[in-house]
């Protein structure tokens, strides 16, 4: 018997990280394999954080996050869907990707199955696969529109073994977003069948056609089986902060202290005084932002929508583009050839599950004219492109 379990020694490396460390190698690569905005935090949240700092804010946090920023997170989904959210169901973490390990630790036992509604980010499968759990998928129905949820093809896949339902909302990569219809029935679905659903909202705020995505937040009662996950990374430029938050079903908040105490022990509390402020004071940064990423969006599926070979799926939030390729059948091989060959870093859709095998996604929360340049060695790499 080996020192490290077999779980783990057989856990694939992510195709995406694959790309990557091979267009670190290449110095005018435009890396659009991950999804980080090219915008560095903005000052007033690192002024925070350095104030925090240097105030003599650097010892050890509440498990939870300081109440402050609890505060200010009740305060925020106050404002943004008029929610009451009361403090004991809330708490702050070491990034998303630690809220829903967490969330795996508390719910899952060797021989559960947890249910992923794909495409989705991979290592919230790798996630579940660590935690014990085999994974299922319940892919998006591709359409003319976008992507479209089949419920009755999620509901199909769960078992008396099924402990979890993955989605993510707006997704990655899709852009999906579910509507409050669907939200309902899956949420009838997961009560009746005692069922936990993982809403994935790190998206919540890319949305093009309003101020945030729908949130399950707004529909369940406080003891319904739902964990709802968000980040600072994305709307707010914070992603080397690795901060997010959870909020969870009613009592549980001795549970989570517990599991945080024991894994991280809690975030940091300087940098917890930077979400502060950008809960408190990002709102003229997220429209901007988002504003940016709508440009994006034209930019990139304008430039797609012109190329021959090229399919893309049309989307309305998030901040990526996800097409296809007439005569590509390995994603990964065609996005590994274009680092060398293009200078452009994707990330191949067969990282993302079922129903993205033979598709590229790329993120464009980047500068409108960088794109443009990506876009030109895109269109010669594709033309030119043989299996």
């Amino acid at each position: 018997m080996g020192l490290i379990r077999e779980a783990i020694v057989t856990l694939e490396d992510s195709p995406i990280i694959d790309v990557w460390r091979m267009g670190s190698a290449v110095p005018d690569v435009i890396g659009m394999w991950a999804g980080e905005p090219d915008v560095p935090t903005p000052p007033f949240i690192c002024e925070a954080a350095s104030r925090a700092l240097a105030e003599g804010h650097t010892f050890y946090a509440p498990n939870r996050g300081i109440p402050r920023l609890r505060q200010a997170l009740a305060a925020y989904h106050q404002r943004l869907y008029g929610l009451d959210i009361p403090d004991d169901r809330i708490a702050v973490t070491q990034s998303g990707m630690a809220a829903v390990m967490l969330i795996a630790q508390a719910v899952v036992e060797p021989g559960d199955n947890v249910l992923a509604i794909t495409p989705s980010w991979p290592n919230i499968m790798r996630a579940m696969r660590v935690a014990g759990a085999s994974v299922r998928e319940a892919s998006l129905v591709r359409s003319n529109q976008g992507w479209r949820l089949d419920l009755d093809r999620v509901f199909a896949q769960c078992d008396d073994r099924t402990r979890i339902i993955y989605l993510a909302t707006p997704g990655n990569p899709t852009g999906w977003t579910m509507n409050r219809d669907q939200g309902e029935a899956l949420l009838e679905f997961a009560r009746r069948r005692n069922i936990v659903l993982l809403s994935d909202e790190v998206y919540h705020r890319i949305v093009y056609d309003g101020d945030a995505a729908f949130s399950l937040l707004e529909i369940i009662r406080p003891d319904d089986p739902v964990f709802v996950v968000n980040s600072f990374s994305k709307a707010w430029a914070m992603t080397g902060w690795r901060l997010g938050w959870m909020i969870y079903p009613q009592g549980l908040a001795p549970q989570f202290e517990k599991l945080i105490q024991f894994s991280t022990s809690g975030a940091q509390a300087f940098l917890q005084y930077g979400a502060i402020a950008a809960l408190d004071e990002g709102e003229e940064f997220v429209a901007w932002f988002v504003g940016r990423c709508r440009k994006g969006h034209a930019v990139v599926s304008e430039r797609l929508a012109a190329m021959p070979r090229v399919r893309p799926i049309p989307n309305n939030a998030s901040f990526y583009a996800m097409f296809e390729v007439d005569g590509m059948m390995d994603s990964l091989a065609f996005c590994r050839r274009a680092v060398t060959a293009a200078h452009i870093g994707m990330a191949p859709g067969v990282a993302f599950g079922k129903g993205a095998e033979r598709m590229v996604r790329l993120c464009y929360a980047k500068d409108p004219e960088l794109l443009h340049t990506a876009m030109d060695r895109l269109a010669a790499y594709v033309a030119d492109y043989k299996e």
